[in-house]
């Protein structure tokens, strides 16, 4: 089981700490870094800013937002920095939520979602292989545009750029059962929201066609501490955020995953306290049990006890979200016994 660095997206500004904890991770022998966006920072240039202050590690989206551009455009900014990054790129995707696609970028949410990720992964395919010019009679990413308010004078066209690797890797942030089963079939990896070692059978039916070599990369947030119960907090509060905030009353994807992991009443309970404004009491309110299993937190003893059921597991790379580098440093050295 490999080791990345989850920096995830900014808040109100820039994170000071986040390029010295990826030349940090680097120097530690992390295999990856990974940037993210929500509606404010976006994944691509804090990425690049990270790409050109370190030398090894690979760099990954996770997860660009595939609302946020065309697959086209997608595929422009992933050859782009996979050639200025001497090929470090991995190209993590995610379709977001109604919330998010309607209210931030002004689209509607495809009334078949699966279906809308794989014309999307296909085009990018195309791009990156730069076999043909690209084309797709889809239903949301028809290539050349052929609607009723278009001139009729586009081309399929191929990239200028010949792609630095035909086979960069994309990996898909997905939810649902049905979701995470067509990642197998058309993607190299999956980024999991939520993992937890002491629940392997959630998982485990739409994991069952994963073809050999495929990447499992779950983010967990990891901090050496003291106090379990203090080192959780972020992670509540997290959870909080995402399954209150993030998504509408009646269609919360987050929501919907915690309660297939066996907290469905404890779910609901966070949702409702966090719309009603009460943020909170719908932290306090997030089980410190579903928050301490998909985590790593604690002293160091625990850690490890812990990290070995990760390892156990079909996890290929953990994907740590840590505050500090005492912290990376810890990991390194257990995952290196």
């Amino acid at each position: 089981m490999r080791l990345g660095l989850a920096l995830g997206y900014w808040g109100r500004g820039p994170d000071p700490r986040h390029l010295d904890l990826a030349r940090e991770a680097e120097r530690l022998g992390y295999h990856s870094v990974w940037t993210a966006e929500a509606w404010g920072s976006d994944a691509f240039t804090a990425l690049t800013w990270i790409a050109a202050h370190t030398s090894r590690i690979k760099l990954g989206t996770g997860i660009a937002q595939m609302a946020a551009r065309t697959p086209t455009a997608t595929a422009m900014h992933a050859l782009t920095l996979d050639h200025l990054s001497g090929g470090r790129l991995l190209l993590g995707l995610g379709l977001s939520g109604p919330q998010v696609v309607e209210g931030w970028y002004g689209r509607p949410f495809p009334r078949s979602p699966l279906t809308a990720t794989r014309e999307y992964v296909a085009v990018v395919r195309q791009v990156l292989r730069r076999e043909h010019p690209v084309t797709c009679d889809g239903d949301y990413h028809p290539l050349p545009y052929g609607g009723p308010d278009g001139t009729g004078l586009g081309k399929p066209l191929k990239s200028i750029t010949h792609p630095r690797r035909p086979d960069l890797p994309v990996l898909l942030g997905a939810e649902g059962p049905r979701n995470i089963a067509q990642t197998t079939r058309i993607a190299d990896g999956w980024l999991p929201l939520y993992w937890s070692p002491f629940r392997p059978e959630v998982y485990r039916e739409p994991l069952a066609t994963a073809p050999d070599g495929f990447l499992i990369a779950p983010m967990v947030r990891a901090v050496v501490c003291d106090d379990v119960a203090e080192g959780l907090l972020p992670v509540k509060a997290m959870l909080a955020f995402y399954i209150g905030g993030m998504g509408h009353a009646a269609r919360n994807f987050h929501a919907d995953l915690m309660a297939r992991m066996g907290y469905e009443e404890e779910a609901r309970r966070v949702q409702r306290l966090f719309l009603e404004g009460r943020r909170d009491e719908a932290v306090r309110a997030v089980p410190d049990a579903f928050a301490d299993e998909i985590s790593l937190v604690g002293p160091r003893s625990r850690i490890a006890e812990r990290l070995a059921l990760w390892r156990a597991g079909p996890v290929t790379d953990l994907l740590v979200t840590a505050p500090d580098p005492k912290t990376l440093r810890v990991l390194a050295a257990l995952c290196d016994s």
